[in-house]
């Protein structure tokens, strides 16, 4: 397991890597490549995450991103960073959508996954999807999201089942299972 602390575009990040088939230079790279996109095509919403982070995660999960309430910290999952069949269009706009909880929890509403709040985040994303360059998945996305039921849109994740999942498929990049 390595851990990195870098400070990128002003976030205090880091990067907790426990698979050693990744590269901790290409996770920041590659946030940092995102963390521009938003930057640049949502300054609004960029200086929003400034405010409302104290900084960013990276590290195995189940899943792409999560606003760490306590810490007030944008948690992103390392192999979604890393995946190159995701854009850092794509990236951005899961740091975006957690950054939308923040502005909600800074605003005082409380964060409890509602359909609305989703709903709310996913909007977000179309917003910049539809500014950036090959933003049409990140639009795709979540214009399907806001599609879905209000059961659907957020659902409750097991936390020990998704461990499980995430350790199976650890196991096999490492080639031990």
């Amino acid at each position: 397991m390595t851990t990195v602390r870098r400070v990128l575009r002003g976030f205090e990040t880091v990067v907790i890597n426990t698979r050693p088939d990744i590269s901790t230079e290409d996770v920041l790279e590659r946030l940092d490549g995102a963390l521009a996109l938003l930057e640049r095509y949502v300054p609004e919403h960029f200086a929003n995450l400034q405010r409302d982070f104290r900084g960013i995660l990276v590290e195995r999960r189940a899943y792409r991103g999560a606003y760490l309430i306590a810490e007030r910290v944008c948690m992103v999952e390392l192999t979604f960073v890393v995946n190159r069949a995701f854009s850092l269009a794509q990236v951005a706009s899961t740091i975006l959508h957690e950054g939308m909880h923040a502005r909600l929890h800074a605003m005082g509403q409380s964060l409890d996954d509602s359909p609305a709040q989703e709903r709310f985040c996913r909007q977000a994303e179309i917003e910049f999807g539809e500014r950036v360059p090959d933003g049409g998945p990140v639009v795709e996305r979540a214009r399907a999201a806001l599609e879905l039921a209000d059961a659907e849109i957020a659902p409750a994740i097991d936390p020990a089942l998704a461990a499980r999942r995430v350790a199976d498929v650890d196991r096999a990049a490492r080639g031990d299972g």
